[in-house]
């Protein structure tokens, strides 16, 4: 009796120094966006969680004077770090895959489109052939640790891909802090792994492709779910302006220089990375139905669901195995 009284003081002892795992949650606003984090741990990460998308900020934000490739973009060096490169990787084959649709050196025209840094604006056909002539990652070069450009005047924008790289970042690092459980969402890209609190699988909604520059009046199109993996959407009803009457989106065709006008209204991808999810999904607005159905179908990590217009009304298509992510 006595040794199983000392064996039980030894369990409670064990036990009694640990803090009890429960549900947390950290919110904040970052890359111009907000996020929302939800995480079953012991402790409260939300400080490290945080220092891990900044991260992102000073390795691939056009906006961070001091960031790496703000510093590229001016000339000011050709030096990158490892966040930079890893980016950089994945948007190569991105481009490959959609045969240049995707494409990270669409800066200048992003600028000169008002959706970058600069003044929103419709520049002439002149004008967007001359910065034509500055696009395509054939033109870059990553040797070693240096970027090399065929053109000075060359500029990239990897907003298309960090927050994604951002959203996996935050998730390596948990699942590195041993927590099983978790939903890491940025500006709506997503990458989960477990259980939610409620006990089940995590649930994303997807929006309804119906333009609302201020997401009050979003509704659902449908709600996917699933344990583990990421998701990402990309669509053209968010950010855009209007000018004499006429809608202009903020993804660039990196082949015409102008918005893109394909019939995809939002591309959604579900894979196990949300950087490649991220940059997919913008690619499939550029290079429309036909092409992005070809690429789902043959890519044996993605999934994906193309919300298009056809006859004036909205239709779906989407791989068998995204339709098995989805609620009934």
């Amino acid at each position: 009796m006595k040794n199983a009284v000392v064996v039980l003081m030894c369990l409670w002892g064990l036990t009694g120094c640990r803090q009890p795992v429960s549900y947390r949650y950290a919110e904040g606003k970052i890359y111009g966006t907000f996020y929302h984090i939800s995480y079953a741990s012991s402790g409260d990460l939300h400080r490290e969680l945080r220092e891990r998308m900044e991260a992102v900020n000073a390795s691939l934000s056009m906006f961070n004077p001091h960031s790496v490739i703000a510093k590229i973009n001016r000339n000011e060096s050709n030096q990158t770090d490892s966040l930079f490169r890893k980016m950089f990787d994945m948007a190569q084959e991105v481009y490959r895959q959609t045969e240049g649709g995707y494409d990270i050196t669409v800066a200048p025209l992003v600028n000169a489109w008002g959706f970058g840094v600069g003044q929103k604006d419709v520049p002439d056909s002149a004008r967007v052939d001359s910065l034509l002539a500055l696009v395509g990652m054939d033109k870059l070069q990553l040797v070693g640790n240096e970027l090399i450009k065929a053109l000075p005047e060359m500029k990239l924008d990897a907003s298309s891909i960090a927050k994604g790289l951002g959203v996996d970042l935050v998730a390596e690092y948990l699942e590195e802090r041993g927590v099983a459980d978790y939903m890491v969402e940025i500006g709506g890209e997503v990458r989960v792994k477990g259980l939610s609190g409620k006990g089940r699988p995590w649930r994303i909604g997807i929006d309804r492709p119906e333009d609302d520059v201020t997401g009050e009046k979003r509704q659902l199109q449908m709600v996917a779910e699933f344990r583990s993996g990421a998701l990402a959407t990309s669509g053209n009803y968010r950010n855009f302006y209007l000018h004499e009457g006429k809608k202009y989106a903020h993804t660039i065709n990196p082949k015409t220089g102008f918005p893109v006008q394909t019939e995809i209204l939002s591309a959604s991808v579900y894979s196990p990375s949300c950087m490649e999810a991220d940059a997919y999904a913008t690619g499939f607005m550029v290079v429309g139905l036909k092409k992005a159905k070809e690429i789902i179908c043959r890519h044996p990590d993605l999934e994906g669901c193309l919300i298009y217009e056809a006859d004036g009304k909205l239709d779906v298509w989407m791989s068998d195995g995204f339709e098995r992510l989805l609620v009934p």
